[in-house]
């Protein structure tokens, strides 16, 4: 596990508190429809990205390699990704509480590994990831796992103004929220931006692993369950493509799709006998 050096941590407390605090303002903007809390909300969400860069720097200059490598690691350049989109889709695509549900889950994902029990590197296999080839293989993975976590809140997002829709609700949050179709489209671009990213990384870390793991197998859980991963999400492209997957039916898809990696990354992890974000 990546230790935290004190003069450090300082930086890493200050962006999960002021990550928290955000998320608490969206959602007030959220239930009230309160457009100083959004404001805030998105100036500390900014602050979190400055300190979570700064620490990033940091790590990197210390450690002399891209801190990717580590489950924690990972789980802290994943944050940052979403914190990085977040702020990008809250000055182009402007999609009313988007960011929220964004951050929300890359905050649960911090935190639930933040306080799960500590992983340990082995010394051999953390040598043999010095390589940019495996650097590579897991930012790909990272970002493209970003990409599918949009997807997925942009398909939640169309779920509620359906049903907000349906109800007759025609309360501010209607308005502030995009078009369905709109959303479907978004859930869509990322979908097919997250597809050949992950395909890349799998290639990738598979051509690394044959060649440098001593014990590397094909049908290793981990293996198996990434290319299910990819399977699964290009399945959902190819009907939503050919046209039989769409509204209510492709966000179902997606909310499936993304439930099918959460499960690849934490259960079947477990049991992989070489993977370093194993048990």
């Amino acid at each position: 596990m990546m230790m935290i050096d004190p003069s450090l941590r300082w930086l890493f407390d200050a962006a999960v508190i002021l990550y928290a605090l955000s998320i608490l303002f969206y959602f007030i903007d959220f239930v009230q429809n309160n457009r100083k809390a959004s404001r805030i909300a998105f100036w500390l969400l900014a602050v979190v990205w400055v300190l979570q860069t700064t620490f990033f720097i940091l790590k990197m200059i210390e450690m002399g390699r891209f801190p990717v490598l580590s489950m924690f690691e990972g789980m802290y350049f994943y944050t940052w990704l979403l914190v990085t989109f977040s702020l990008v889709m809250n000055r182009l695509i402007r999609v009313a509480f988007a960011v929220l549900f964004t951050n929300i889950v890359g905050f649960c994902f911090l935190v639930l590994h933040l306080f799960s029990p500590q992983q340990y590197e082995s010394a051999m296999l953390s040598e043999k990831l010095m390589s940019e080839l495996a650097i590579l293989h897991i930012a790909m993975a990272f970002i493209a796992y970003g990409a599918f976590t949009l997807a997925f809140v942009f398909s939640l997002l169309y779920v509620l103004q359906y049903k907000w829709l349906k109800k007759r609700q025609w309360g501010t949050k209607l308005q502030r929220l995009s078009d369905l179709s709109h959303l479907e489209k978004l859930s869509f671009v990322f979908t097919i931006l997250g597809v050949p990213l992950l395909f890349l990384s799998l290639i990738l870390g598979t051509f690394w692993a044959s060649l440098t793991v001593a014990h590397f197998q094909w049908y290793d859980p981990k293996v198996v369950g990434s290319f299910l991963v990819l399977a699964v999400y290009s399945v959902l492209l190819f009907w939503k493509a050919s046209g039989r997957l769409f509204g209510l039916s492709m966000a179902k898809w997606t909310f499936i799709s993304f439930c099918v990696l959460v499960a690849n990354f934490y259960l079947v992890g477990i049991f992989s006998r070489f993977h370093i974000w194993s048990a």
